[in-house]
């Protein structure tokens, strides 16, 4: 069945099967047997080669955190959770949407992490249903990919009439956004393995980000 035919009382984890195993075998894949020098690997001859494989990873491992926990707390955890403090460690980070990097750098550490969120996030999903996802919202800053995302078709952002700096984005917008957000970055680790002639591991489908009009696709 198409998503966009599921009824409002289907199980949410219909809309993002992707969250239960699969986005996290793609990675762990993509990164085994890799040496240090390998994961650590930088240059400045292209945008998305600035951040290693290892930070990309790290920033994978804290993006579901930062938005369900930190953007959507208030909607979906009004009452706190027994680790909230747990989690609001792991996110005291001087790093820009990375993890602390003295606290979190081994690449078993960061799979854990990564791990840890997906989980995290898959019991969001187990506790939501596609009516939920698709009703629930919250206001957010006009920035980033949103109105692309928007114009290209995808459900669940709309323009605050009143504020062009911000929009609302539902739920299920939000989880599509982390999805993509795993697959651009799986991308990234792919050019990065690449750009070291390397051999790329997992099928990564080309949509959302990857598939907006001038999204840079450059390789090495």
């Amino acid at each position: 069945m198409d998503h966009e035919e599921l009824p409002d009382y289907a199980p949410a984890i219909d809309l993002f099967p992707q969250f239960a195993d699969e986005l996290f075998q793609m990675v762990s894949a993509e990164l085994a047997g890799l040496t240090d020098e390998q994961l650590d690997f930088e240059s400045d001859r292209w945008g998305w080669s600035q951040w290693s494989i290892r930070r990309n990873l790290s920033h994978m491992a804290s993006g579901d955190f930062r938005w369900f926990w930190q953007r959507w707390r208030q909607e979906l955890f009004p009452n706190g959770l027994p680790n909230g403090d747990e989690i609001d460690r792991l996110l005291d980070s001087p790093h820009d949407r990375r993890l602390d990097e003295n606290l979190y750098w081994e690449i078993d550490v960061l799979l854990a992490k990564l791990r840890q969120a997906l989980d995290f996030t898959w019991e969001i999903l187990e506790g939501e249903s596609v009516g939920s996802c698709r009703s629930r919202e919250i206001e957010a800053n006009n920035s980033g990919m949103w109105v692309d995302l928007m114009n290209a078709g995808y459900r669940g952002i709309r323009l605050n009439d009143s504020d062009p700096t911000k929009l609302y984005i539902t739920l299920e917008a939000t989880f599509r956004h982390r999805y993509f957000e795993y697959i651009t970055h799986l991308y990234n680790i792919q050019r990065l393995k690449r750009a070291q002639g390397l051999t790329a591991v997992a099928q990564i489908p080309m949509e959302g980000y990857l598939a907006l009009p001038g999204w840079d696709l450059s390789e090495p």
